[in-house]
């Protein structure tokens, strides 16, 4: 297990992108990537929105969501997110680093923090924001047994591919779609950590990995920042 763990962080770290991005003028959000070791491997903890929020019901995703006032930065953010979605102590959560964010379809800069946490742990959901919580091991996003891609036009203008990925969950007996943002990271997190090839592509230089997603990121931004330049 410390094995698993020790080579993970040590890949994680070498993409940490800090603060870096933190400054641009979008509004922000941030989602935490909580991972644990069960059997060996590293899973990866998601959660599914209650049907009855406004936005995304019903959809997979990670414990997050918009910036407050009080949050110190984009890790605190995360952090209170999950205790307040899943009842995940912060002190529980070993925060390794911050990768690449993303572009929500609202415009909101959203910060993926990636954390350790004891695959002991047991979710406490808020039925106000969550209705389900379930593991995926992290391999599934590098080899999915069930996977389709689309391509996506942003309002922007910006093409990039969508990852869908259906995972069977034996432990609850049912299947869980996980698209989207949450897949962005998810699929970006498993190529970090193993350094390996997916089963599908992808919109990165895998042997440039830091580079070619930070790249990404830039000119989606870019284009976001011209269709606002555009609009004035």
């Amino acid at each position: 297990r410390q094995g698993v763990m020790e080579k993970a962080r040590r890949r994680l770290r070498q993409f940490d992108v800090g603060d870096r991005f933190s400054r641009l003028p979008l509004p922000r959000a941030a989602v935490l990537l909580p991972l644990m070791v069960r059997a060996g491997r590293l899973h990866l903890l998601l959660t599914v929105r209650a049907v009855q929020l406004k936005r995304s019901p019903g959809e997979v995703c990670f414990p997050g969501g918009k910036s407050e006032a009080t949050d110190k930065d984009d890790i605190d953010t995360a952090l209170r997110e999950a205790k307040e979605e899943v009842g995940l102590q912060p002190e529980k959560v070993e925060v390794i680093c911050r990768l690449t964010p993303g572009i929500d379809q609202m415009n909101n800069l959203v910060t993926p923090v990636v954390g350790f946490i004891e695959d002991t742990f047991q979710a406490t959901p808020n039925p106000d924001e969550v209705s389900e919580v379930f593991v995926v091991p992290l391999e599934y996003f590098v080899k999915p047994l069930n996977y389709k891609t689309f391509s996506y036009k942003t309002s922007s203008g910006y093409l990039t591919r969508i990852h869908c990925f259906t995972y069977h969950d034996h432990e609850h007996q049912r299947s869980f779609k996980i698209w989207g943002l949450t897949a962005h990271f998810a699929v970006f997190l498993a190529l970090v950590i193993f350094g390996e090839r997916p089963t599908f592509e992808v919109d990165y230089d895998l042997d440039n990995l830091i580079s070619s997603s930070e790249n990404n990121f830039i000119n989606l931004y870019a284009s976001i920042h011209e269709r606002k330049k555009s609009n004035l």
